[in-house]
Order: structure tokens, then C-alpha cells, then sequence
């Protein structure tokens, strides 16, 4: 996808290209093109290479230890490492808990909390939907009753991705009932290491475990790990919501993703011609493309917005929708391609130190994984129903 970059920007291009042709490791990189299984260790391993560059944290100030960077750098960088098939960065601690502490936490919770997300100290997940709360999330449950210098937390939380690895986890809680559903809900940095803690997974589709179920029975959180008011919490889910959903619109992933769906197209053969000489194929290829090249500006303009400090507004939630649509629809047409290599799907291939033999080339075995898994997109986060509510509300003023 062809936009207009000045010398400066092309040069960093560059910089970010070699980085990666030096650092990123071939093992690291040809896990994440062929889909298996990253542990933890692997996330580790990226981040620490990442730190060490100064260039973990690419949306924090740089006196946070962040990059500085601005939208377009930051894009770049994007579309740089998910072409070179870096592992992606794990987003609860840098993308999502950095930025609400920084707007919305004591100096202290930032002097100690920012430099352990920075260096790894911390792995953190994300405690926001409960079995009745997902899309509608001012509908939580789950509670923090005050006793003196803690609050004593009770409750379950689900979904929660990679909480299997998380030895923190940032939560909605309630913490009163009083008035309107949104106005008791708190949020808390709670330890996983508690032994009231227990983290049950959920198997999916594609037969990961990523995500998982999390249970609260009597665990003590100090108070001061209550960030910024008490019963204020939902004013600070929705900021970080925000750029969740900023994030989860991937142009970087829909780039790459489009990129590999055009080479297994010209891979793939029907009637005796390349796929993608297909008029009717290359026609679907050709409106996902434009799609995508719409929504990278419309991206580009919302975090803009955001480095100057503006939090993104109802923008976010039109780049959710429209980011999740076509990733999926890319997701179906790399399936189309592959044609009868997308039938025959064994998880177990995707696992580390799996001898499980693949069915078809290489690329194929990705094709059926992703699809099934990446059916969430337009799910978490808010479902893209409840986002076009925020938009007709926000903008449409309906």
C-alpha cells in the first residue's frame, strides 16, 4: 500500500528495516509466519530486544521511557515488524495500562509501575468482561468491599487473553452500587500471585488456550493500587478502551495479511493460471485493498489526535469496525486461495515441538488457524454492534 513519505520518514524506514534484519530472530520471525504457538519466553525474548533499543514503547513520551514517536513513525514501525513477522507486542502493560497510568495515575503508581512494564518485571492482563458483562460492561459483578487499607476482592472475570502467563491484572471492580451502573466501578492493579487467584483456560475454536477465566475469592489489593478515584473507574476503562480498539483495527496486521494473501494467490493456480489472474478473485483482492488503504488514513489521523493528547473518540470505534471487517475478510479470501489445504486443520501442528506432520505447503497450514481465531475480532473489545451504537450516539447524535 503505496502513501507519500518524506526523506526523513523513508530514512527511518530504513533504520527500522535494518534494526530488524540485525535483531529479530529467524526462529521468532518463522514461528509467527507459520502461526505456532509463541510462549511466553518468545514475548520476552521481543521485548527485551525491543527495550534494549529504546523502542518497546512506541505511543509513550519519552519521558516515561517511550519513544516519542509520532503517528506516522509509529506506522511505519507497525507495518515494518508485522512484514518481517516480528511477534506482535503483548498490549496489556505497553498499549493499554501505560497510557491510563500516565493520564490517570499517582506519581508514585508511575515511578514504580511504568519502568517494571518496561523491563519486563511485570506481565499484565487485561480484567474486564465477566460471564453477564462483556459488550455491556457497566453490568460487572465482580467486587471490592473496603476493610481499612485494602479492598478485599470477590468475583470472576473471563476472556482474559494470555492471563495464563500474567503474574499482574489490572480490573474493573465494583465498589459501589449506588446510582447509575457506571458510577460504583473502580479500577485496581491486583497481584495474580494471591492465592485467592485461580486462572482456568478456555480452549477455542482453533484449539488454543489462549484466554481464560479468572477467579477472586477474598483477595487482599493494598488501596494504593486503586488508580485515581475511587467509583471513577469507568471514566478510565473508557480511555483505555479507546486505544484498545485504535489498536485492534491492526493496520499492520491487514498489511501483512494482504501481502501474504496476493503471494499464495499468485502461488495458487485455477484453470491453469495464476488466482490472482482470476478477474472475479482479483476483483475481491482489489476491494479489500481499497478498504484497507481508507481505514490506514482514517488511522493515521486518530493517532495524530492521540499525540496531541486528545484521547480518541468515537474514531476508534469506527476504525474497530471497519479494521476487524477487513482483517477478517482477508482471513477468508487467503482460505479461498488455498482452496482443499484449508479443510484438513490439525491444532496440534501449531504447537511447539509438535511432530505433527502438515497437510499441503507451507502457507496453507496458517490459513484455517487464523480464520477461525481472528472470528473475535469484531467481538472483544466492544462487538462492532455495540460500536455502531457509540457512533450514532457520538456523531450521528441519534
Amino acid at each position: 500500500m503505496d502513501l507519500s513519505y518524506t526523506d526523513e520518514q523513508n530514512a527511518f524506514r530504513a533504520e527500522v528495516r535494518a534494526f530488524l534484519d540485525e535483531k529479530l530472530p529467524e526462529r521468532l520471525s518463522d514461528k509467527v509466519r507459520l502461526r505456532h504457538e509463541l510462549t511466553k519466553e518468545d514475548h520476552e525474548e521481543w521485548h527485551a530486544i525491543l527495550n534494549e533499543r529504546g523502542w518497546l514503547a512506541g505511543n509513550w513520551p519519552k519521558k516515561y521511557g517511550g519513544t516519542g514517536w509520532d503517528a506516522v513513525q509509529r506506522h511505519i514501525f507497525e507495518e515494518e515488524t508485522t512484514a518481517a513477522h516480528a511477534p506482535r507486542i503483548v498490549p496489556f502493560g505497553i498499549n493499554m495500562l501505560g497510557p491510563v497510568l500516565q493520564q490517570f495515575g499517582s506519581e508514585d503508581q508511575k515511578d514504580y509501575w511504568l519502568p517494571r512494564i518496561l523491563n519486563g518485571d511485570d506481565w499484565w492482563c487485561q480484567g474486564y468482561s465477566e460471564p453477564g458483562a462483556g459488550s455491556d460492561l457497566a453490568s460487572l459483578k465482580c467486587e471490592a468491599k473496603r476493610d481499612g487499607d485494602h479492598y478485599v476482592v470477590n468475583g470472576q472475570k473471563t476472556w482474559t487473553t494470555l492471563g495464563q502467563h500474567a503474574n499482574m491484572i489490572f480490573c474493573l471492580v465494583r465498589t459501589s452500587k449506588e446510582g447509575k451502573p457506571q458510577e460504583g466501578i473502580s479500577f485496581l492493579l491486583i497481584d495474580m500471585n494471591d492465592p485467592g487467584v485461580e486462572v482456568r483456560p478456555i480452549v477455542l475454536i482453533d484449539g488454543g488456550a489462549e484466554v481464560n477465566e479468572v477467579w477472586f475469592k477474598d483477595v487482599r489489593v493494598p488501596v494504593e493500587n486503586l488508580v485515581g478515584e475511587e467509583n471513577k473507574g469507568w471514566t478510565y476503562a473508557k480511555y483505555l478502551l479507546t486505544h484498545e480498539r485504535t489498536n485492534i483495527a491492526g493496520v499492520g496486521f491487514a498489511n501483512a495479511a494482504l501481502e501474504n494473501l496476493k503471494r499464495i494467490a499468485r502461488l495458487e493456480h485455477s484453470h491453469g493460471r495464476p488466482l490472482i489472474e482470476d478477474p472475479l478473485f482479483a476483483a475481491k483482492v482489489a476491494e479489500v485493498e481499497i478498504a484497507l488503504m481508507a481505514m490506514a488514513t482514517t488511522n493515521l489521523r486518530v493517532v495524530s489526535a492521540a499525540a496531541e493528547g486528545q484521547a480518541p473518540g468515537a474514531e476508534s470505534s469506527m476504525l474497530k469496525i471497519k479494521g476487524t471487517v477487513i482483517r477478517q475478510e482477508i482471513n477468508a479470501l487467503t482460505r479461498e486461495a488455498v482452496g482443499p489445504y484449508a479443510m484438513p486443520f490439525v491444532s496440534e501442528a501449531l504447537e511447539p515441538g509438535s511432530n505433527v506432520e502438515p497437510v499441503g505447503p507451507d502457507y496453507a497450514l496458517p490459513a484455517a488457524a487464523t480464520y477461525f481465531n481472528n472470528r473475535k475480532l469484531s467481538i472483544y473489545g466492544g462487538s462492532n454492534e455495540v460500536q455502531k451504537t457509540i457512533i450514532s450516539k457520538a456523531i450521528l447524535e441519534l
